[in-house]
């Protein structure tokens, strides 16, 4: 079984979706299965990974940073999350009573925790706050596993 997780931005530059999704695509087709998918669901790379590991026939596994957190999502992603959601072979909750940026990070340290490789869909900059993709892919690096960064050239984020 190969673990793997995803951190990224959200907001995603709709130049990048693309080049994302299909970079996602490669590495989970260049993984040897069975693939089993750690990540919070969030709007943008964490909602493609999801959509792209159950394509490739991997099984979900959903970390919920906090209490409330499908109340952070757009009415859109909010679907997507559900649906994605009841997709998930497995759930795990993390104890914070609302979403806030220690819980992000917390998400970002068990996903960090948790997988052998790390998908990071990061523009390379630090984070705009505590629990961002650059802390996420700190935390991966300092516990020794596999990081892809995926971030087409030339794209900034606003």
């Amino acid at each position: 079984m190969t673990r793997i997780g995803i951190t990224g931005h959200q907001g995603l530059p709709a130049e990048a979706v693309p080049y994302v999704t299909q970079k996602i695509r490669d590495i989970l087709t260049e993984t040897a299965p069975p693939l089993v998918g750690y990540g919070a669901l969030a709007e943008g790379a964490d909602q493609i990974f999801a959509h792209e590991l159950l394509a490739a026939g991997g099984d979900l596994h959903v970390v919920i940073p906090a209490t409330g957190y499908e109340g952070t999502f757009s009415d859109a992603d909010k679907n997507t999350y559900f649906a994605l959601l009841d997709k998930a072979t497995s759930v795990t909750h993390l104890r914070f009573d609302s979403p806030s940026e220690e819980a992000y990070d917390a998400a970002g340290q068990w996903v960090s925790k948790h997988c052998e490789t790390l998908i990071a869909v990061w523009d390379g900059k630090p984070a705009r706050g505590l629990g961002g993709t650059a802390d996420a892919v700190a935390h991966a690096r300092k516990l020794g596993r596999t990081v892809h960064v995926v971030w087409p050239s030339g794209v900034r984020r606003t």
